[in-house]
């Protein structure tokens, strides 16, 4: 570490940030349904997860590999670039947050390192091949497997339980959704932390200190996950508020398929040294989730929103990049002038965050003005018979006049 530069450090330290906000964005991922069910507190939920991010941070290191020597060609990659990269990456990770949109840190992260890459070296640096592979097919299966395995899962749990006790069942499915829960963390810290471990390896190649092809030194991993755990505890409740409310009202049962399915996917994608999206995974599954119960609904235009996002989040964080990155070539007052920027406008991305505030306190509640369930959903739910056994919903009930018989006094409303 003694030939470790003042721009090759800032870029380090840049790095720890993106982790930092990669893991308070992200919390939502493990916890979001946890806390909505009720299955543990929401200080509880956040405080274990990031143990276990910590704890996956240690278990492999093949998506860091994908990041540092599988995505950009290592030749031309300066400490500027990455330092470009990761603008672009942290100023859209808290836009996102800031919306309470669950977009992917993964795929602003490599979007800004793409963007500033095409800006520093042009296309020829971009190796497109991988983006192909380990990038966009993943983005786009990940939701629809994820999503299809949590639909199967909630069916299957409904069928097996249909004749167990429903207080009962509540309860055992909210002691496996804990043991799911730590899963999706464990998950988690073993693909998300190592982005940014691979990132700061990039760094390292790039400033010389280490040489192409090099895994993550063992200070790289750890500060790469005390930096997502703590980014995990301080707990990203707005984005848990729209994954655990905002996207669809699910029950213990669908809570426990979502999580099981979402970390199913993750791991084999960390084994495969796939860069994934746990947030298309764990979108996804919710969304199944949502839909494997009957009456089930999600909200379609939080849901469209979300997309949208997800569309935007590679061009989004990549052109801030490639912006950045043509700032900071001219010299060190460009890295300077890129450095103030960032932190003014994080700093004002926070104090608009204060206006309305959502933390561990409110994080659960549904306001008067909240987002309906759309024409959709709604269709879908009138015309989809409740479960065998469910009591009729009283405030269905419609009172209908009773006619009266000729020349007698009008009866009591009939109720249908």
């Amino acid at each position: 570490m003694e030939h470790i530069t003042l721009l090759l450090a800032i870029v380090i330290v840049t790095a720890l940030v993106f982790d930092f906000t990669n893991g308070f964005h992200d919390t939502a991922h493990a916890m979001a349904t946890t806390i909505s069910t009720g299955a543990l507190k929401p200080k509880t939920a956040v405080a274990m997860s990031a143990a276990l991010n910590l704890v996956g941070a240690f278990l492999s290191v093949e998506v860091a590999k994908t990041i540092s020597s599988g995505l950009v060609t290592e030749a031309g990659i300066t400490p500027e670039v990455i330092f470009a990269a990761l603008v672009g990456a942290i100023l859209w990770n808290l836009m996102t947050w800031l919306i309470g949109l669950p977009s992917s840190s993964s795929h602003a992260l490599m979007g800004g390192l793409i963007g500033a890459t095409i800006a520093s070296v042009g296309v020829s640096g971009v190796n497109g091949g991988t983006v192909v592979t380990k990038v966009l097919i993943p983005a786009i299966a990940a939701p629809l497997v994820a999503g299809i395995a949590a639909f199967l899962a909630s069916r299957l749990t409904y069928k097996i339980g249909k004749n167990a006790d429903e207080k009962a069942t509540a309860k055992g499915y909210r002691t496996g959704q804990i043991a799911s829960a730590g899963l999706v963390s464990l998950a988690h810290g073993t693909n998300d932390a190592q982005k940014t471990m691979g990132i700061i390896t990039l760094a390292l190649v790039a400033g010389g200190v280490l040489s192409p092809g090099s895994n993550p030194p063992m200070w790289v991993i750890l500060s790469a996950g005390l930096a997502i755990a703590m980014g995990t505890y301080l707990g990203g409740w707005r984005i848990i508020r729209t994954m655990g409310k905002g996207l669809t009202d699910l029950q213990p049962q669908q809570g426990f398929a979502a999580q099981t399915s979402a970390a199913s996917v993750i791991l084999a994608s960390s084994n495969l040294g796939f860069s994934l999206s746990t947030t298309h995974s764990c979108s996804g599954a919710v969304m199944g989730a949502g839909l494997g119960r009957k009456g089930g609904v999600v909200r379609w235009s939080t849901a469209t929103r979300m997309f949208v996002a997800w569309g935007l989040t590679l061009p989004a964080a990549g052109l801030v990049a490639a912006g950045s990155e043509f700032v900071t070539k001219q010299g060190d007052w460009g890295v300077a002038a890129v450095a103030v920027f960032l932190i003014g406008a994080c700093t004002a991305i926070w104090f608009v965050s204060r206006r309305q505030v959502v933390d561990h306190t409110n994080v659960n509640d549904v306001s008067a003005d909240a987002e309906p369930a759309g024409v959709v959903t709604a269709a879908i739910a009138a015309v989809t018979p409740p479960p065998a056994g469910t009591p009729a919903n009283d405030d269905l009930k419609t009172t209908i006049p009773a006619p009266a018989p000729a020349g007698s006094e009008p009866t009591q409303p009939a109720t249908v």
